[in-house]
């Protein structure tokens, strides 16, 4: 592994780490500027009431206000939790070429109750410039507890 490698490796890993703090914080500028303008934000493999698929940064920011906006709705929470943070443990990074990469990283969201639900991402990232960008990311969910505060989440979200 050389110097350049490690760089990329890097700055995909603070790609991943902004995308968390800035989501589980409902920062929508933040949460876009992960995306490239062209990005897919998608659910893959979950049930219907978790189905979700965003094609842009328009499209991916509005779903990110939604949540901001029933956030301070309390007749209209998305979810029960007070607060949610999304815990990224093991991500497999493989440079594809000078330009693209891709990742397959675990997390865990912690609410209220503890741990809620948990799952992986399957990430394509484009470099754009300097940056390690999200082209397009899968959103699985392999976990939900019985007592989750997320059960309709995503479909309050819609």
């Amino acid at each position: 592994m050389n110097i350049e490698e490690l760089l990329t490796r890097e700055s995909i890993r603070q790609t991943i780490t902004r995308y968390t703090m800035a989501g589980d914080r409902l920062r929508v500028q933040e949460f876009l500027e992960v995306f490239t303008a062209d990005a897919i934000l998608e659910s893959e493999e979950v049930g219907a009431s978790d189905t979700f698929l965003y094609q842009g940064k328009k499209e991916i920011g509005a779903w990110l206000q939604r949540w901001r906006d029933l956030a301070t709705e309390p007749s209209a929470l998305a979810t029960q939790a007070t607060f949610v943070r999304h815990h990224i443990s093991t991500s497999d990074i493989v440079i594809v070429d000078a330009d693209s990469a891709k990742a397959r990283t675990y997390w865990t969201a912690y609410t209220d109750i503890g741990p809620d639900h948990c799952g992986y991402y399957v990430d394509s990232f484009q470099k754009v410039k300097d940056q390690w960008l999200i082209q397009h990311r899968k959103v699985r969910l392999d976990w939900r507890s019985p007592n989750s505060l997320f059960t309709m989440a995503i479909n309050n979200t819609r």
